[in-house]
Formats: C-alpha cells, sequence, structure tokens
C-alpha cells in the first residue's frame, strides 16, 4: 500500500453501519431456497425487498427476471470520472436449503444471540451470502441519502441461481443483458476480504483471486433387469458401484498455481515462518487451521455425493446411476477428466449435470492496493493475501466478458470461529461486529476505488 493510496482513501458514512443489521436479518428473514431443481420459492420476494429499498432512497434500481420467478436487481451509480472503467459489485440472492430441524435456531428466524462470546444473527445466507448483500445496499443507501458520488460508475447486481450454478442468473445476464455490463472492467463479490487470526498483532484478509473449476457429473451404469434371487454377470450396480469406488478413491497430483504460490509468499513474509511451495507436506504441517483451506486447492479433487438405483429389493434393475461432485485447477481440467474416464472403464458413461470454469488473476494494481488500505484503515493489524476459493460464485459468468474478478466480502472474525464450515452448513451465523466492520471497509473501499 503507498502514502497515496492511503491519502486517496475517503471514509465510509456512519448511517450505513447503523441499519446493515437490520437490512441482513430482514434479508434472512424471506425464504429464498434454491434446490436446483426449480421446486424452490425463487428470488422474487428478496428481489422486490431490494428494489423497494434502492428506490425509497431515490436510485433508480430495475427489478428483472430471468425465468418466472427467478428475480435480480440493478442499479448502476454514475460516478464521478465516468471515463473510467466501471465497477461491478455484486451478491446473490438465493441461498441453499435449511432443514429446521437441523439446526438449533430457526434457519429463517434470523435471531440475534450469542457465540463465543459475541453477538451474533443466526439463519440460512448469514454468511452465503446475504451478509454482503446487506453491505451493499447499507453502502449505496447511505450515498444516496448524503448525496455522495463514487470515483467511477459502480454497477450494484444481486442475483438469482448462484447455488445452482448461475444459468437462471449470472450466465443468463452476460448472454440477454450485455448492456448491465457496459464499461464494467472489474468486480468484487463473495467469499474473500474475511480474516484468518495468526495472532494478536497479525491478522490475514483473504483477498479471492481465483476459483477452481466445476464439473458436476452423473454417471450411468446399463444392466440387465432381473429377479434378484438369480445369477446375474450384468447387474448395472454393481459396474456403478465398483467405478464410484475407483473414482472415489482416485488423488490428482499436486500443483501449486501462481495465486497459491503467492498467497504462501506472503504468508511466509508475514509471519516469518518458512513456506516452501515445492515442499506443501511441510508447509500444510506450519499452517494450523488454514491448512483445511490451502489444501483443497493443491489438486483438482473429486468426491461421489449420491447413488439412486432399483424400486424393489428383490429386482435386480436395468439401470443405476450415480453423481459425482469434481473441481479442477486453472489450467488443469484435462487431467481431471483423464484420471476419471479411467476409472469409469467401459460399462460406465458420464455427463453433465453443470460445467464451468476455472479462473484466475493476479494480486496487484490500484483496486488491490486500495482493498488492503481500507482493511488497515480499520485494522491496525490487517495483511491483505491473495488465495484460490475451492469452490465457485458467479465470478465464473462474469469473466467471460473480461471483467477481472475478486471476491472482497470483509468480515473481521472471532480466531477461534470456524469460518469455512458454515458456508452451506448447520446453524449458519456472522457476528454482528464484522458485519458493520465489514460496512465499514466496503464503504471505504467502493467510495475510492
Amino acid at each position: 500500500m503507498t502514502e497515496t493510496t492511503e491519502r486517496l482513501l475517503l471514509d465510509p458514512l456512519p448511517d450505513a453501519e447503523a441499519e446493515v443489521v437490520d437490512l441482513c436479518r430482514d434479508l434472512i428473514r424471506i425464504d429464498s431456497s434454491n434446490f436446483g431443481d426449480g421446486s424452490g420459492p425463487g428470488e422474487a420476494e428478496v428481489a422486490e425487498y431490494v428494489e423497494a429499498r434502492l428506490r425509497e432512497v431515490g436510485l433508480d434500481a430495475e427489478r428483472f427476471s430471468c425465468a418466472p420467478g427467478r428475480e435480480g436487481v440493478v442499479v448502476r451509480i454514475p460516478g464521478r470520472d465516468r471515463s473510467r472503467g466501471a465497477l461491478l459489485v455484486h451478491g446473490h440472492l438465493d441461498v441453499v436449503p435449511a432443514r429446521a430441524e437441523d439446526w438449533s435456531r430457526p434457519p429463517f428466524a434470523a435471531e440475534i444471540d450469542d457465540d463465543l462470546g459475541v453477538p451474533m444473527i443466526w439463519g440460512r445466507g448469514a454468511v452465503d451470502m446475504k451478509d454482503m448483500d446487506a453491505m451493499i445496499l447499507a453502502t449505496v443507501r447511505s450515498w444516496a441519502r448524503g448525496g455522495v458520488s463514487p470515483e467511477r460508475d459502480i454497477v450494484v447486481l444481486l442475483l438469482p441461481d448462484e447455488e445452482a450454478g448461475g444459468l437462471i442468473g449470472s450466465h443468463w445476464l452476460v448472454d440477454n443483458r450485455p448492456d448491465i455490463f457496459d464499461g464494467v472492467t472489474e468486480a468484487v463479490g463473495e467469499v474473500g476480504g474475511f480474516s484468518m487470526t495468526v495472532r494478536d498483532d497479525l491478522r490475514l484478509y483473504l483477498v479471492q483471486t481465483a476459483e477452481k473449476g466445476i464439473g458436476w457429473l452423473r454417471l450411468r451404469a446399463a444392466g440387465t433387469a432381473g429377479h434378484g434371487s438369480m445369477l446375474n454377470d450384468d447387474n448395472a450396480v454393481t459396474a456403478l458401484c465398483e467405478a464410484v469406488a475407483r473414482v472415489g478413491a482416485i488423488r490428482y497430483p499436486v500443483h501449486v498455481t501462481p495465486a497459491v504460490r503467492e498467497f504462501l509468499a506472503v504468508l511466509s513474509e508475514a509471519t516469518g515462518a518458512e513456506l516452501d511451495p515445492d515442499d506443501m507436506d511441510a508447509t500444510l504441517a506450519k499452517l494450523g487451521p488454514m491448512a483445511r483451506l490451502v489444501g483443497a486447492t493443491l489438486a483438482n479433487t473429486v468426491n461421489p455425493t449420491m447413488l439412486a438405483a432399483g424400486y424393489k429389493a428383490n429386482v435386480i434393475p436395468g439401470s443405476a446411476e450415480a453423481s459425482v461432485d469434481m473441481r479442477f485447477l486453472p489450467g488443469y481440467e484435462d487431467e481431471a477428466f483423464a484420471l476419471i474416464d479411467e476409472a469409469l472403464g467401459d460399462k460406465v458413461v458420464r455427463e453433465f449435470i453443470h460445467h464451468d470454469i476455472a479462473l484466475e488473476t493476479t494480486f496487484d494494481g490500484p483496486s488491490i492496493d486500495l482493498m488492503a488500505a481500507a482493511l488497515r484503515a480499520e485494522d491496525e493489524h490487517a495483511v491483505a493475501v491473495p488465495y484460490m476459493l475451492s469452490g465457485g460464485t458467479d465470478a465464473k459468468a462474469f469473466s467471460l466478458l473480461g471483467i477481472r474478478c475478486y471476491g472482497f466480502a470483509p468480515l473481521q472474525l472471532p480466531p477461534a470461529l470456524d469460518f469455512g464450515s458454515l458456508f452451506h452448513g448447520v446453524d449458519e451465523r456472522v457476528p454482528v461486529d464484522a458485519l458493520r466492520f465489514g460496512t465499514r471497509v466496503l464503504g471505504r473501499f467502493l467510495r475510492s476505488c
């Protein structure tokens, strides 16, 4: 971070922080569960809420539809220098489903209760990602009330269907609404900017610069149907299960991508620990709780997730199928599929349930400098570091337009909070103070960028 960057950093507006908790709770209370098969409530109700909150402060928001019940909202806020490339700030309005009986608190009540000694908002979407949606809304609402203009155009886009791959959301918009992205050169979205405490005087804030690609696969085996009491050498269930076991046993080779290598370099410099990217076993052993996060970005992964076959215990079915979740590193997609195809053999075929790209950008430039500066302005012990997300976001679609994408939804978290487990997990929750902290950081960054 340069002295020039520090001088250019503008203060957030206090009224954004004042309302972000209420906005987040309102958003969580609107059930927008995405089951991936069109059976959920959709995002229309929550999109209507967002549109109303923007319009009541005078912002000319558009509520759009990608399919029946699948809605989002967009608003472009003009900047002072309209010759510059615009910044896209995006979030998704859908959440993964939640079974109430599994939770200690109602998943759509947005209750505030303590955990780890701090107040937290509990509910589905608290971290994925209605917290960020609320921070965005609070920030731009405060600008509208205060007559504030950002440095460049800011396009706020809150979308449907991210939790099912964005085919009825970000990908649909890229294909059908290019006007939304006119002039956009950079984007910030979810799963980045959160803290990991190394020691009392050092907190790393992980800015996402890369994502693994997605290959959700359906495996199918065909065989000869028959009576369960008879001999059968062409059993589809047996063929499928043997193939699934081979797929599940695949262990891909380690590849240290540029994003991971840079993460380790920054971490090594910040901590003084010797972290050798060419000896990842030794490096992971030194990382403690961070080893889980880093380990998932060192190789392609594949995990069987679902099995289906038959309709009666004494009937051998003529077919069987399984679902597999495969994630591949940038540049290593061919390797991922080659090992899977070898493991499947000649009795099982695969097809895509969903397929999307890997992406990677570099950890440099004015926007990165401003992210680091905004974090340091709120936390003197903050060090911004790049990292790769093992999952995926709407950034995949936007990157197809040549937009440079980052994950930056800033949160200062309690050291003992297992943040990664909250994504799609039971008892999802976000600390109230972290939400306010994130609003201040985001406000500084967006006003100054």
